[in-house]
């Protein structure tokens, strides 16, 4: 692959992949809204505590092998079966064991309701089994364009389907069919595009490979999952539902840019810088460049939004979401290196190195575990200013390999982020004093976001031209 047909490959992904994503977030975004008005925190409370038995089952489905399938230049049609084959077994099994526990569950949090909950929402599991590998094929292809039909299709569907129930007054029973909707459809639609079908049976060689690769990335991203999930089960465990409510809309709202520009980036480089992965100068070149153009985008949007925390969520939200504003200001400092620590992820996974990677998870989990164990007694607050000590920390674990393999470590990145980040921090600082004279809060609302545009882009047009030359041509480019 030429440097030109990369570039264009590139671009072209992260925009579809951008569309993608956004817009699944943004029709969940707004269902979001219409729910948050009509139920109370200690409702989303509830709905929090069983996300991570989801986030586990799924995975499990999934166990590293799209990744693997993505990964292998030489794949043939009995890899794909074998990944097709096993990722429908774990899904059975996987609702199968969900199904069981839900009582135990419901039991552990003293909710009856979370057992109906699970065993319905736990039917999105095997629906999204049947689908990996035509994924993993669109992926391989850098075809974000057919994901983002896909996607956009299965997102508006179960959204309609979702506040149509809200409205009749299902409150929480709306969001759990809107998800089995959304993977009915996504499913469907996947199999009616793609045009693999499985064509041999399950080759024991295929899931040798696939597995000695995937198994690792498995096991860090259940590390990962259950870390993340800590959160909602300590809170829900050691303080009521209404603040366990306030943390998972705050979080919720810190990850609608954070995670989800991190789900891109890590979609559209794995394959590109994949491609390019025996080159290690054009790999380097690359690698720091998508890291500028991350920051670039998601430093700011953190920032900004810390910044209006507080009118956005009393204009969307109302005021009975005021103890989540906190919370969200918080996190948004946690969340904003995120995207960084994934595209030094995704050089290990480039490199093979599953098992470094793993490495890796195994040593910021400890370290983030013991900082969460010192914070709980302290309150909420003081845990999610633990997530933000925890996120720098890893910052400069996860860097140790990048600049082994490709001589790209922390020093060179702080020197290639330090303009977008002291930008990004002025512009957050010039958002919340400029805002501080105006007591309207839809006014204060709208001129945040008018005054952050504007400062930033400032910024940006002297101190960091290229990157915003690059996102203007990633719009242009479609």
């Amino acid at each position: 692959m030429s440097e030109q047909t990369l570039k264009q490959a590139t671009t072209k992904g992260l925009f579809w992949s951008s569309v993608e994503r956004f817009s699944n977030q943004g029709v969940q975004f707004v269902f979001s809204i219409i729910l948050a008005r009509l139920l109370s925190p200690s409702d989303y409370g509830i709905i929090a505590m069983v996300t991570i038995f989801f986030a586990v089952a799924q995975s499990f489905v999934d166990s590293g092998f799209s990744n693997a399938l993505v990964r292998k230049t030489d794949r043939v049609e009995e890899d794909l079966s074998t990944c097709f084959y096993f990722n429908i077994g774990v899904g059975i099994i996987a609702y199968i064991v969900l199904f069981l526990i839900a009582p135990l569950v419901a039991n552990f949090y003293s909710q009856p309701i979370l057992s109906p909950i699970i065993r319905i929402t736990g039917l999105e599991v095997m629906l999204n089994s049947l689908c990996v590998v035509q994924q993993a094929l669109f992926t391989i292809k850098i075809d974000f364009k057919s994901q983002a039909k896909i996607t956009l299709s299965a997102t508006v569907i179960s959204g309609i389907v979702g506040i149509l129930l809200a409205y009749q007054g299902y409150g929480i029973w709306a969001l759990v069919w809107q998800g089995v909707a959304s993977s009915i459809v996504r499913m469907g639609l996947l199999w009616l595009m793609s045009k693999w079908r499985p064509r041999t049976g399950f080759s024991k060689s295929s899931f040798n490979y696939l597995f000695g690769y995937g198994s690792k990335l498995l096991a860090s991203g259940l590390l990962d999952t259950i870390y993340n999930n800590i959160y909602p089960i300590v809170i829900g465990k050691f303080y009521n539902p209404a603040q366990l409510g306030n943390y998972s809309r705050a979080l919720g709202w810190a990850q609608l840019p954070s995670a989800n520009i991190t789900s891109i980036l890590q979609r559209v480089t794995f394959p590109v810088l994949s491609a390019i992965q025996d080159d290690t100068l054009r790999l380097q070149n690359s690698y720091r460049r998508l890291l500028k153009l991350s920051a670039f985008i998601v430093f700011p949007l953190m920032m900004g939004l810390a910044a209006i925390a507080s009118p956005l969520i009393r204009v969307i939200l109302t005021a009975k979401w005021d103890g989540c504003v906190l919370y969200l200001q918080i996190l948004c400092f946690a969340l904003m290196l995120y995207p960084i620590h994934a595209i030094n992820l995704n050089l290990l996974q480039v490199k093979g190195r599953s098992d470094l990677f793993l490495r890796l998870e195994i040593i910021k989990k400890i370290i983030g575990v013991v900082i969460l164990i010192i914070t709980i007694p302290l309150g909420i607050t003081a845990m999610c200013l633990g997530m933000v000590f925890s996120s720098i920390i890893c910052l400069i674990v996860n860097t140790y390999y990048t600049s082994r393999f490709i001589d790209v470590g922390l020093l060179t990145q702080l020197k290639d982020l330090r303009i977008i980040l002291i930008n990004s921090l002025v512009m957050g600082g010039g958002i919340y004093i400029l805002t501080s004279f105006i007591d309207i809060e839809g006014l204060k609302l709208v001129m945040g976001i008018v005054i952050g545009f504007l400062l930033y882009f400032i910024g940006s047009f002297y101190f960091s031209k290229a990157e915003l030359q690059e996102v203007i041509s990633l719009i242009k480019k479609k």
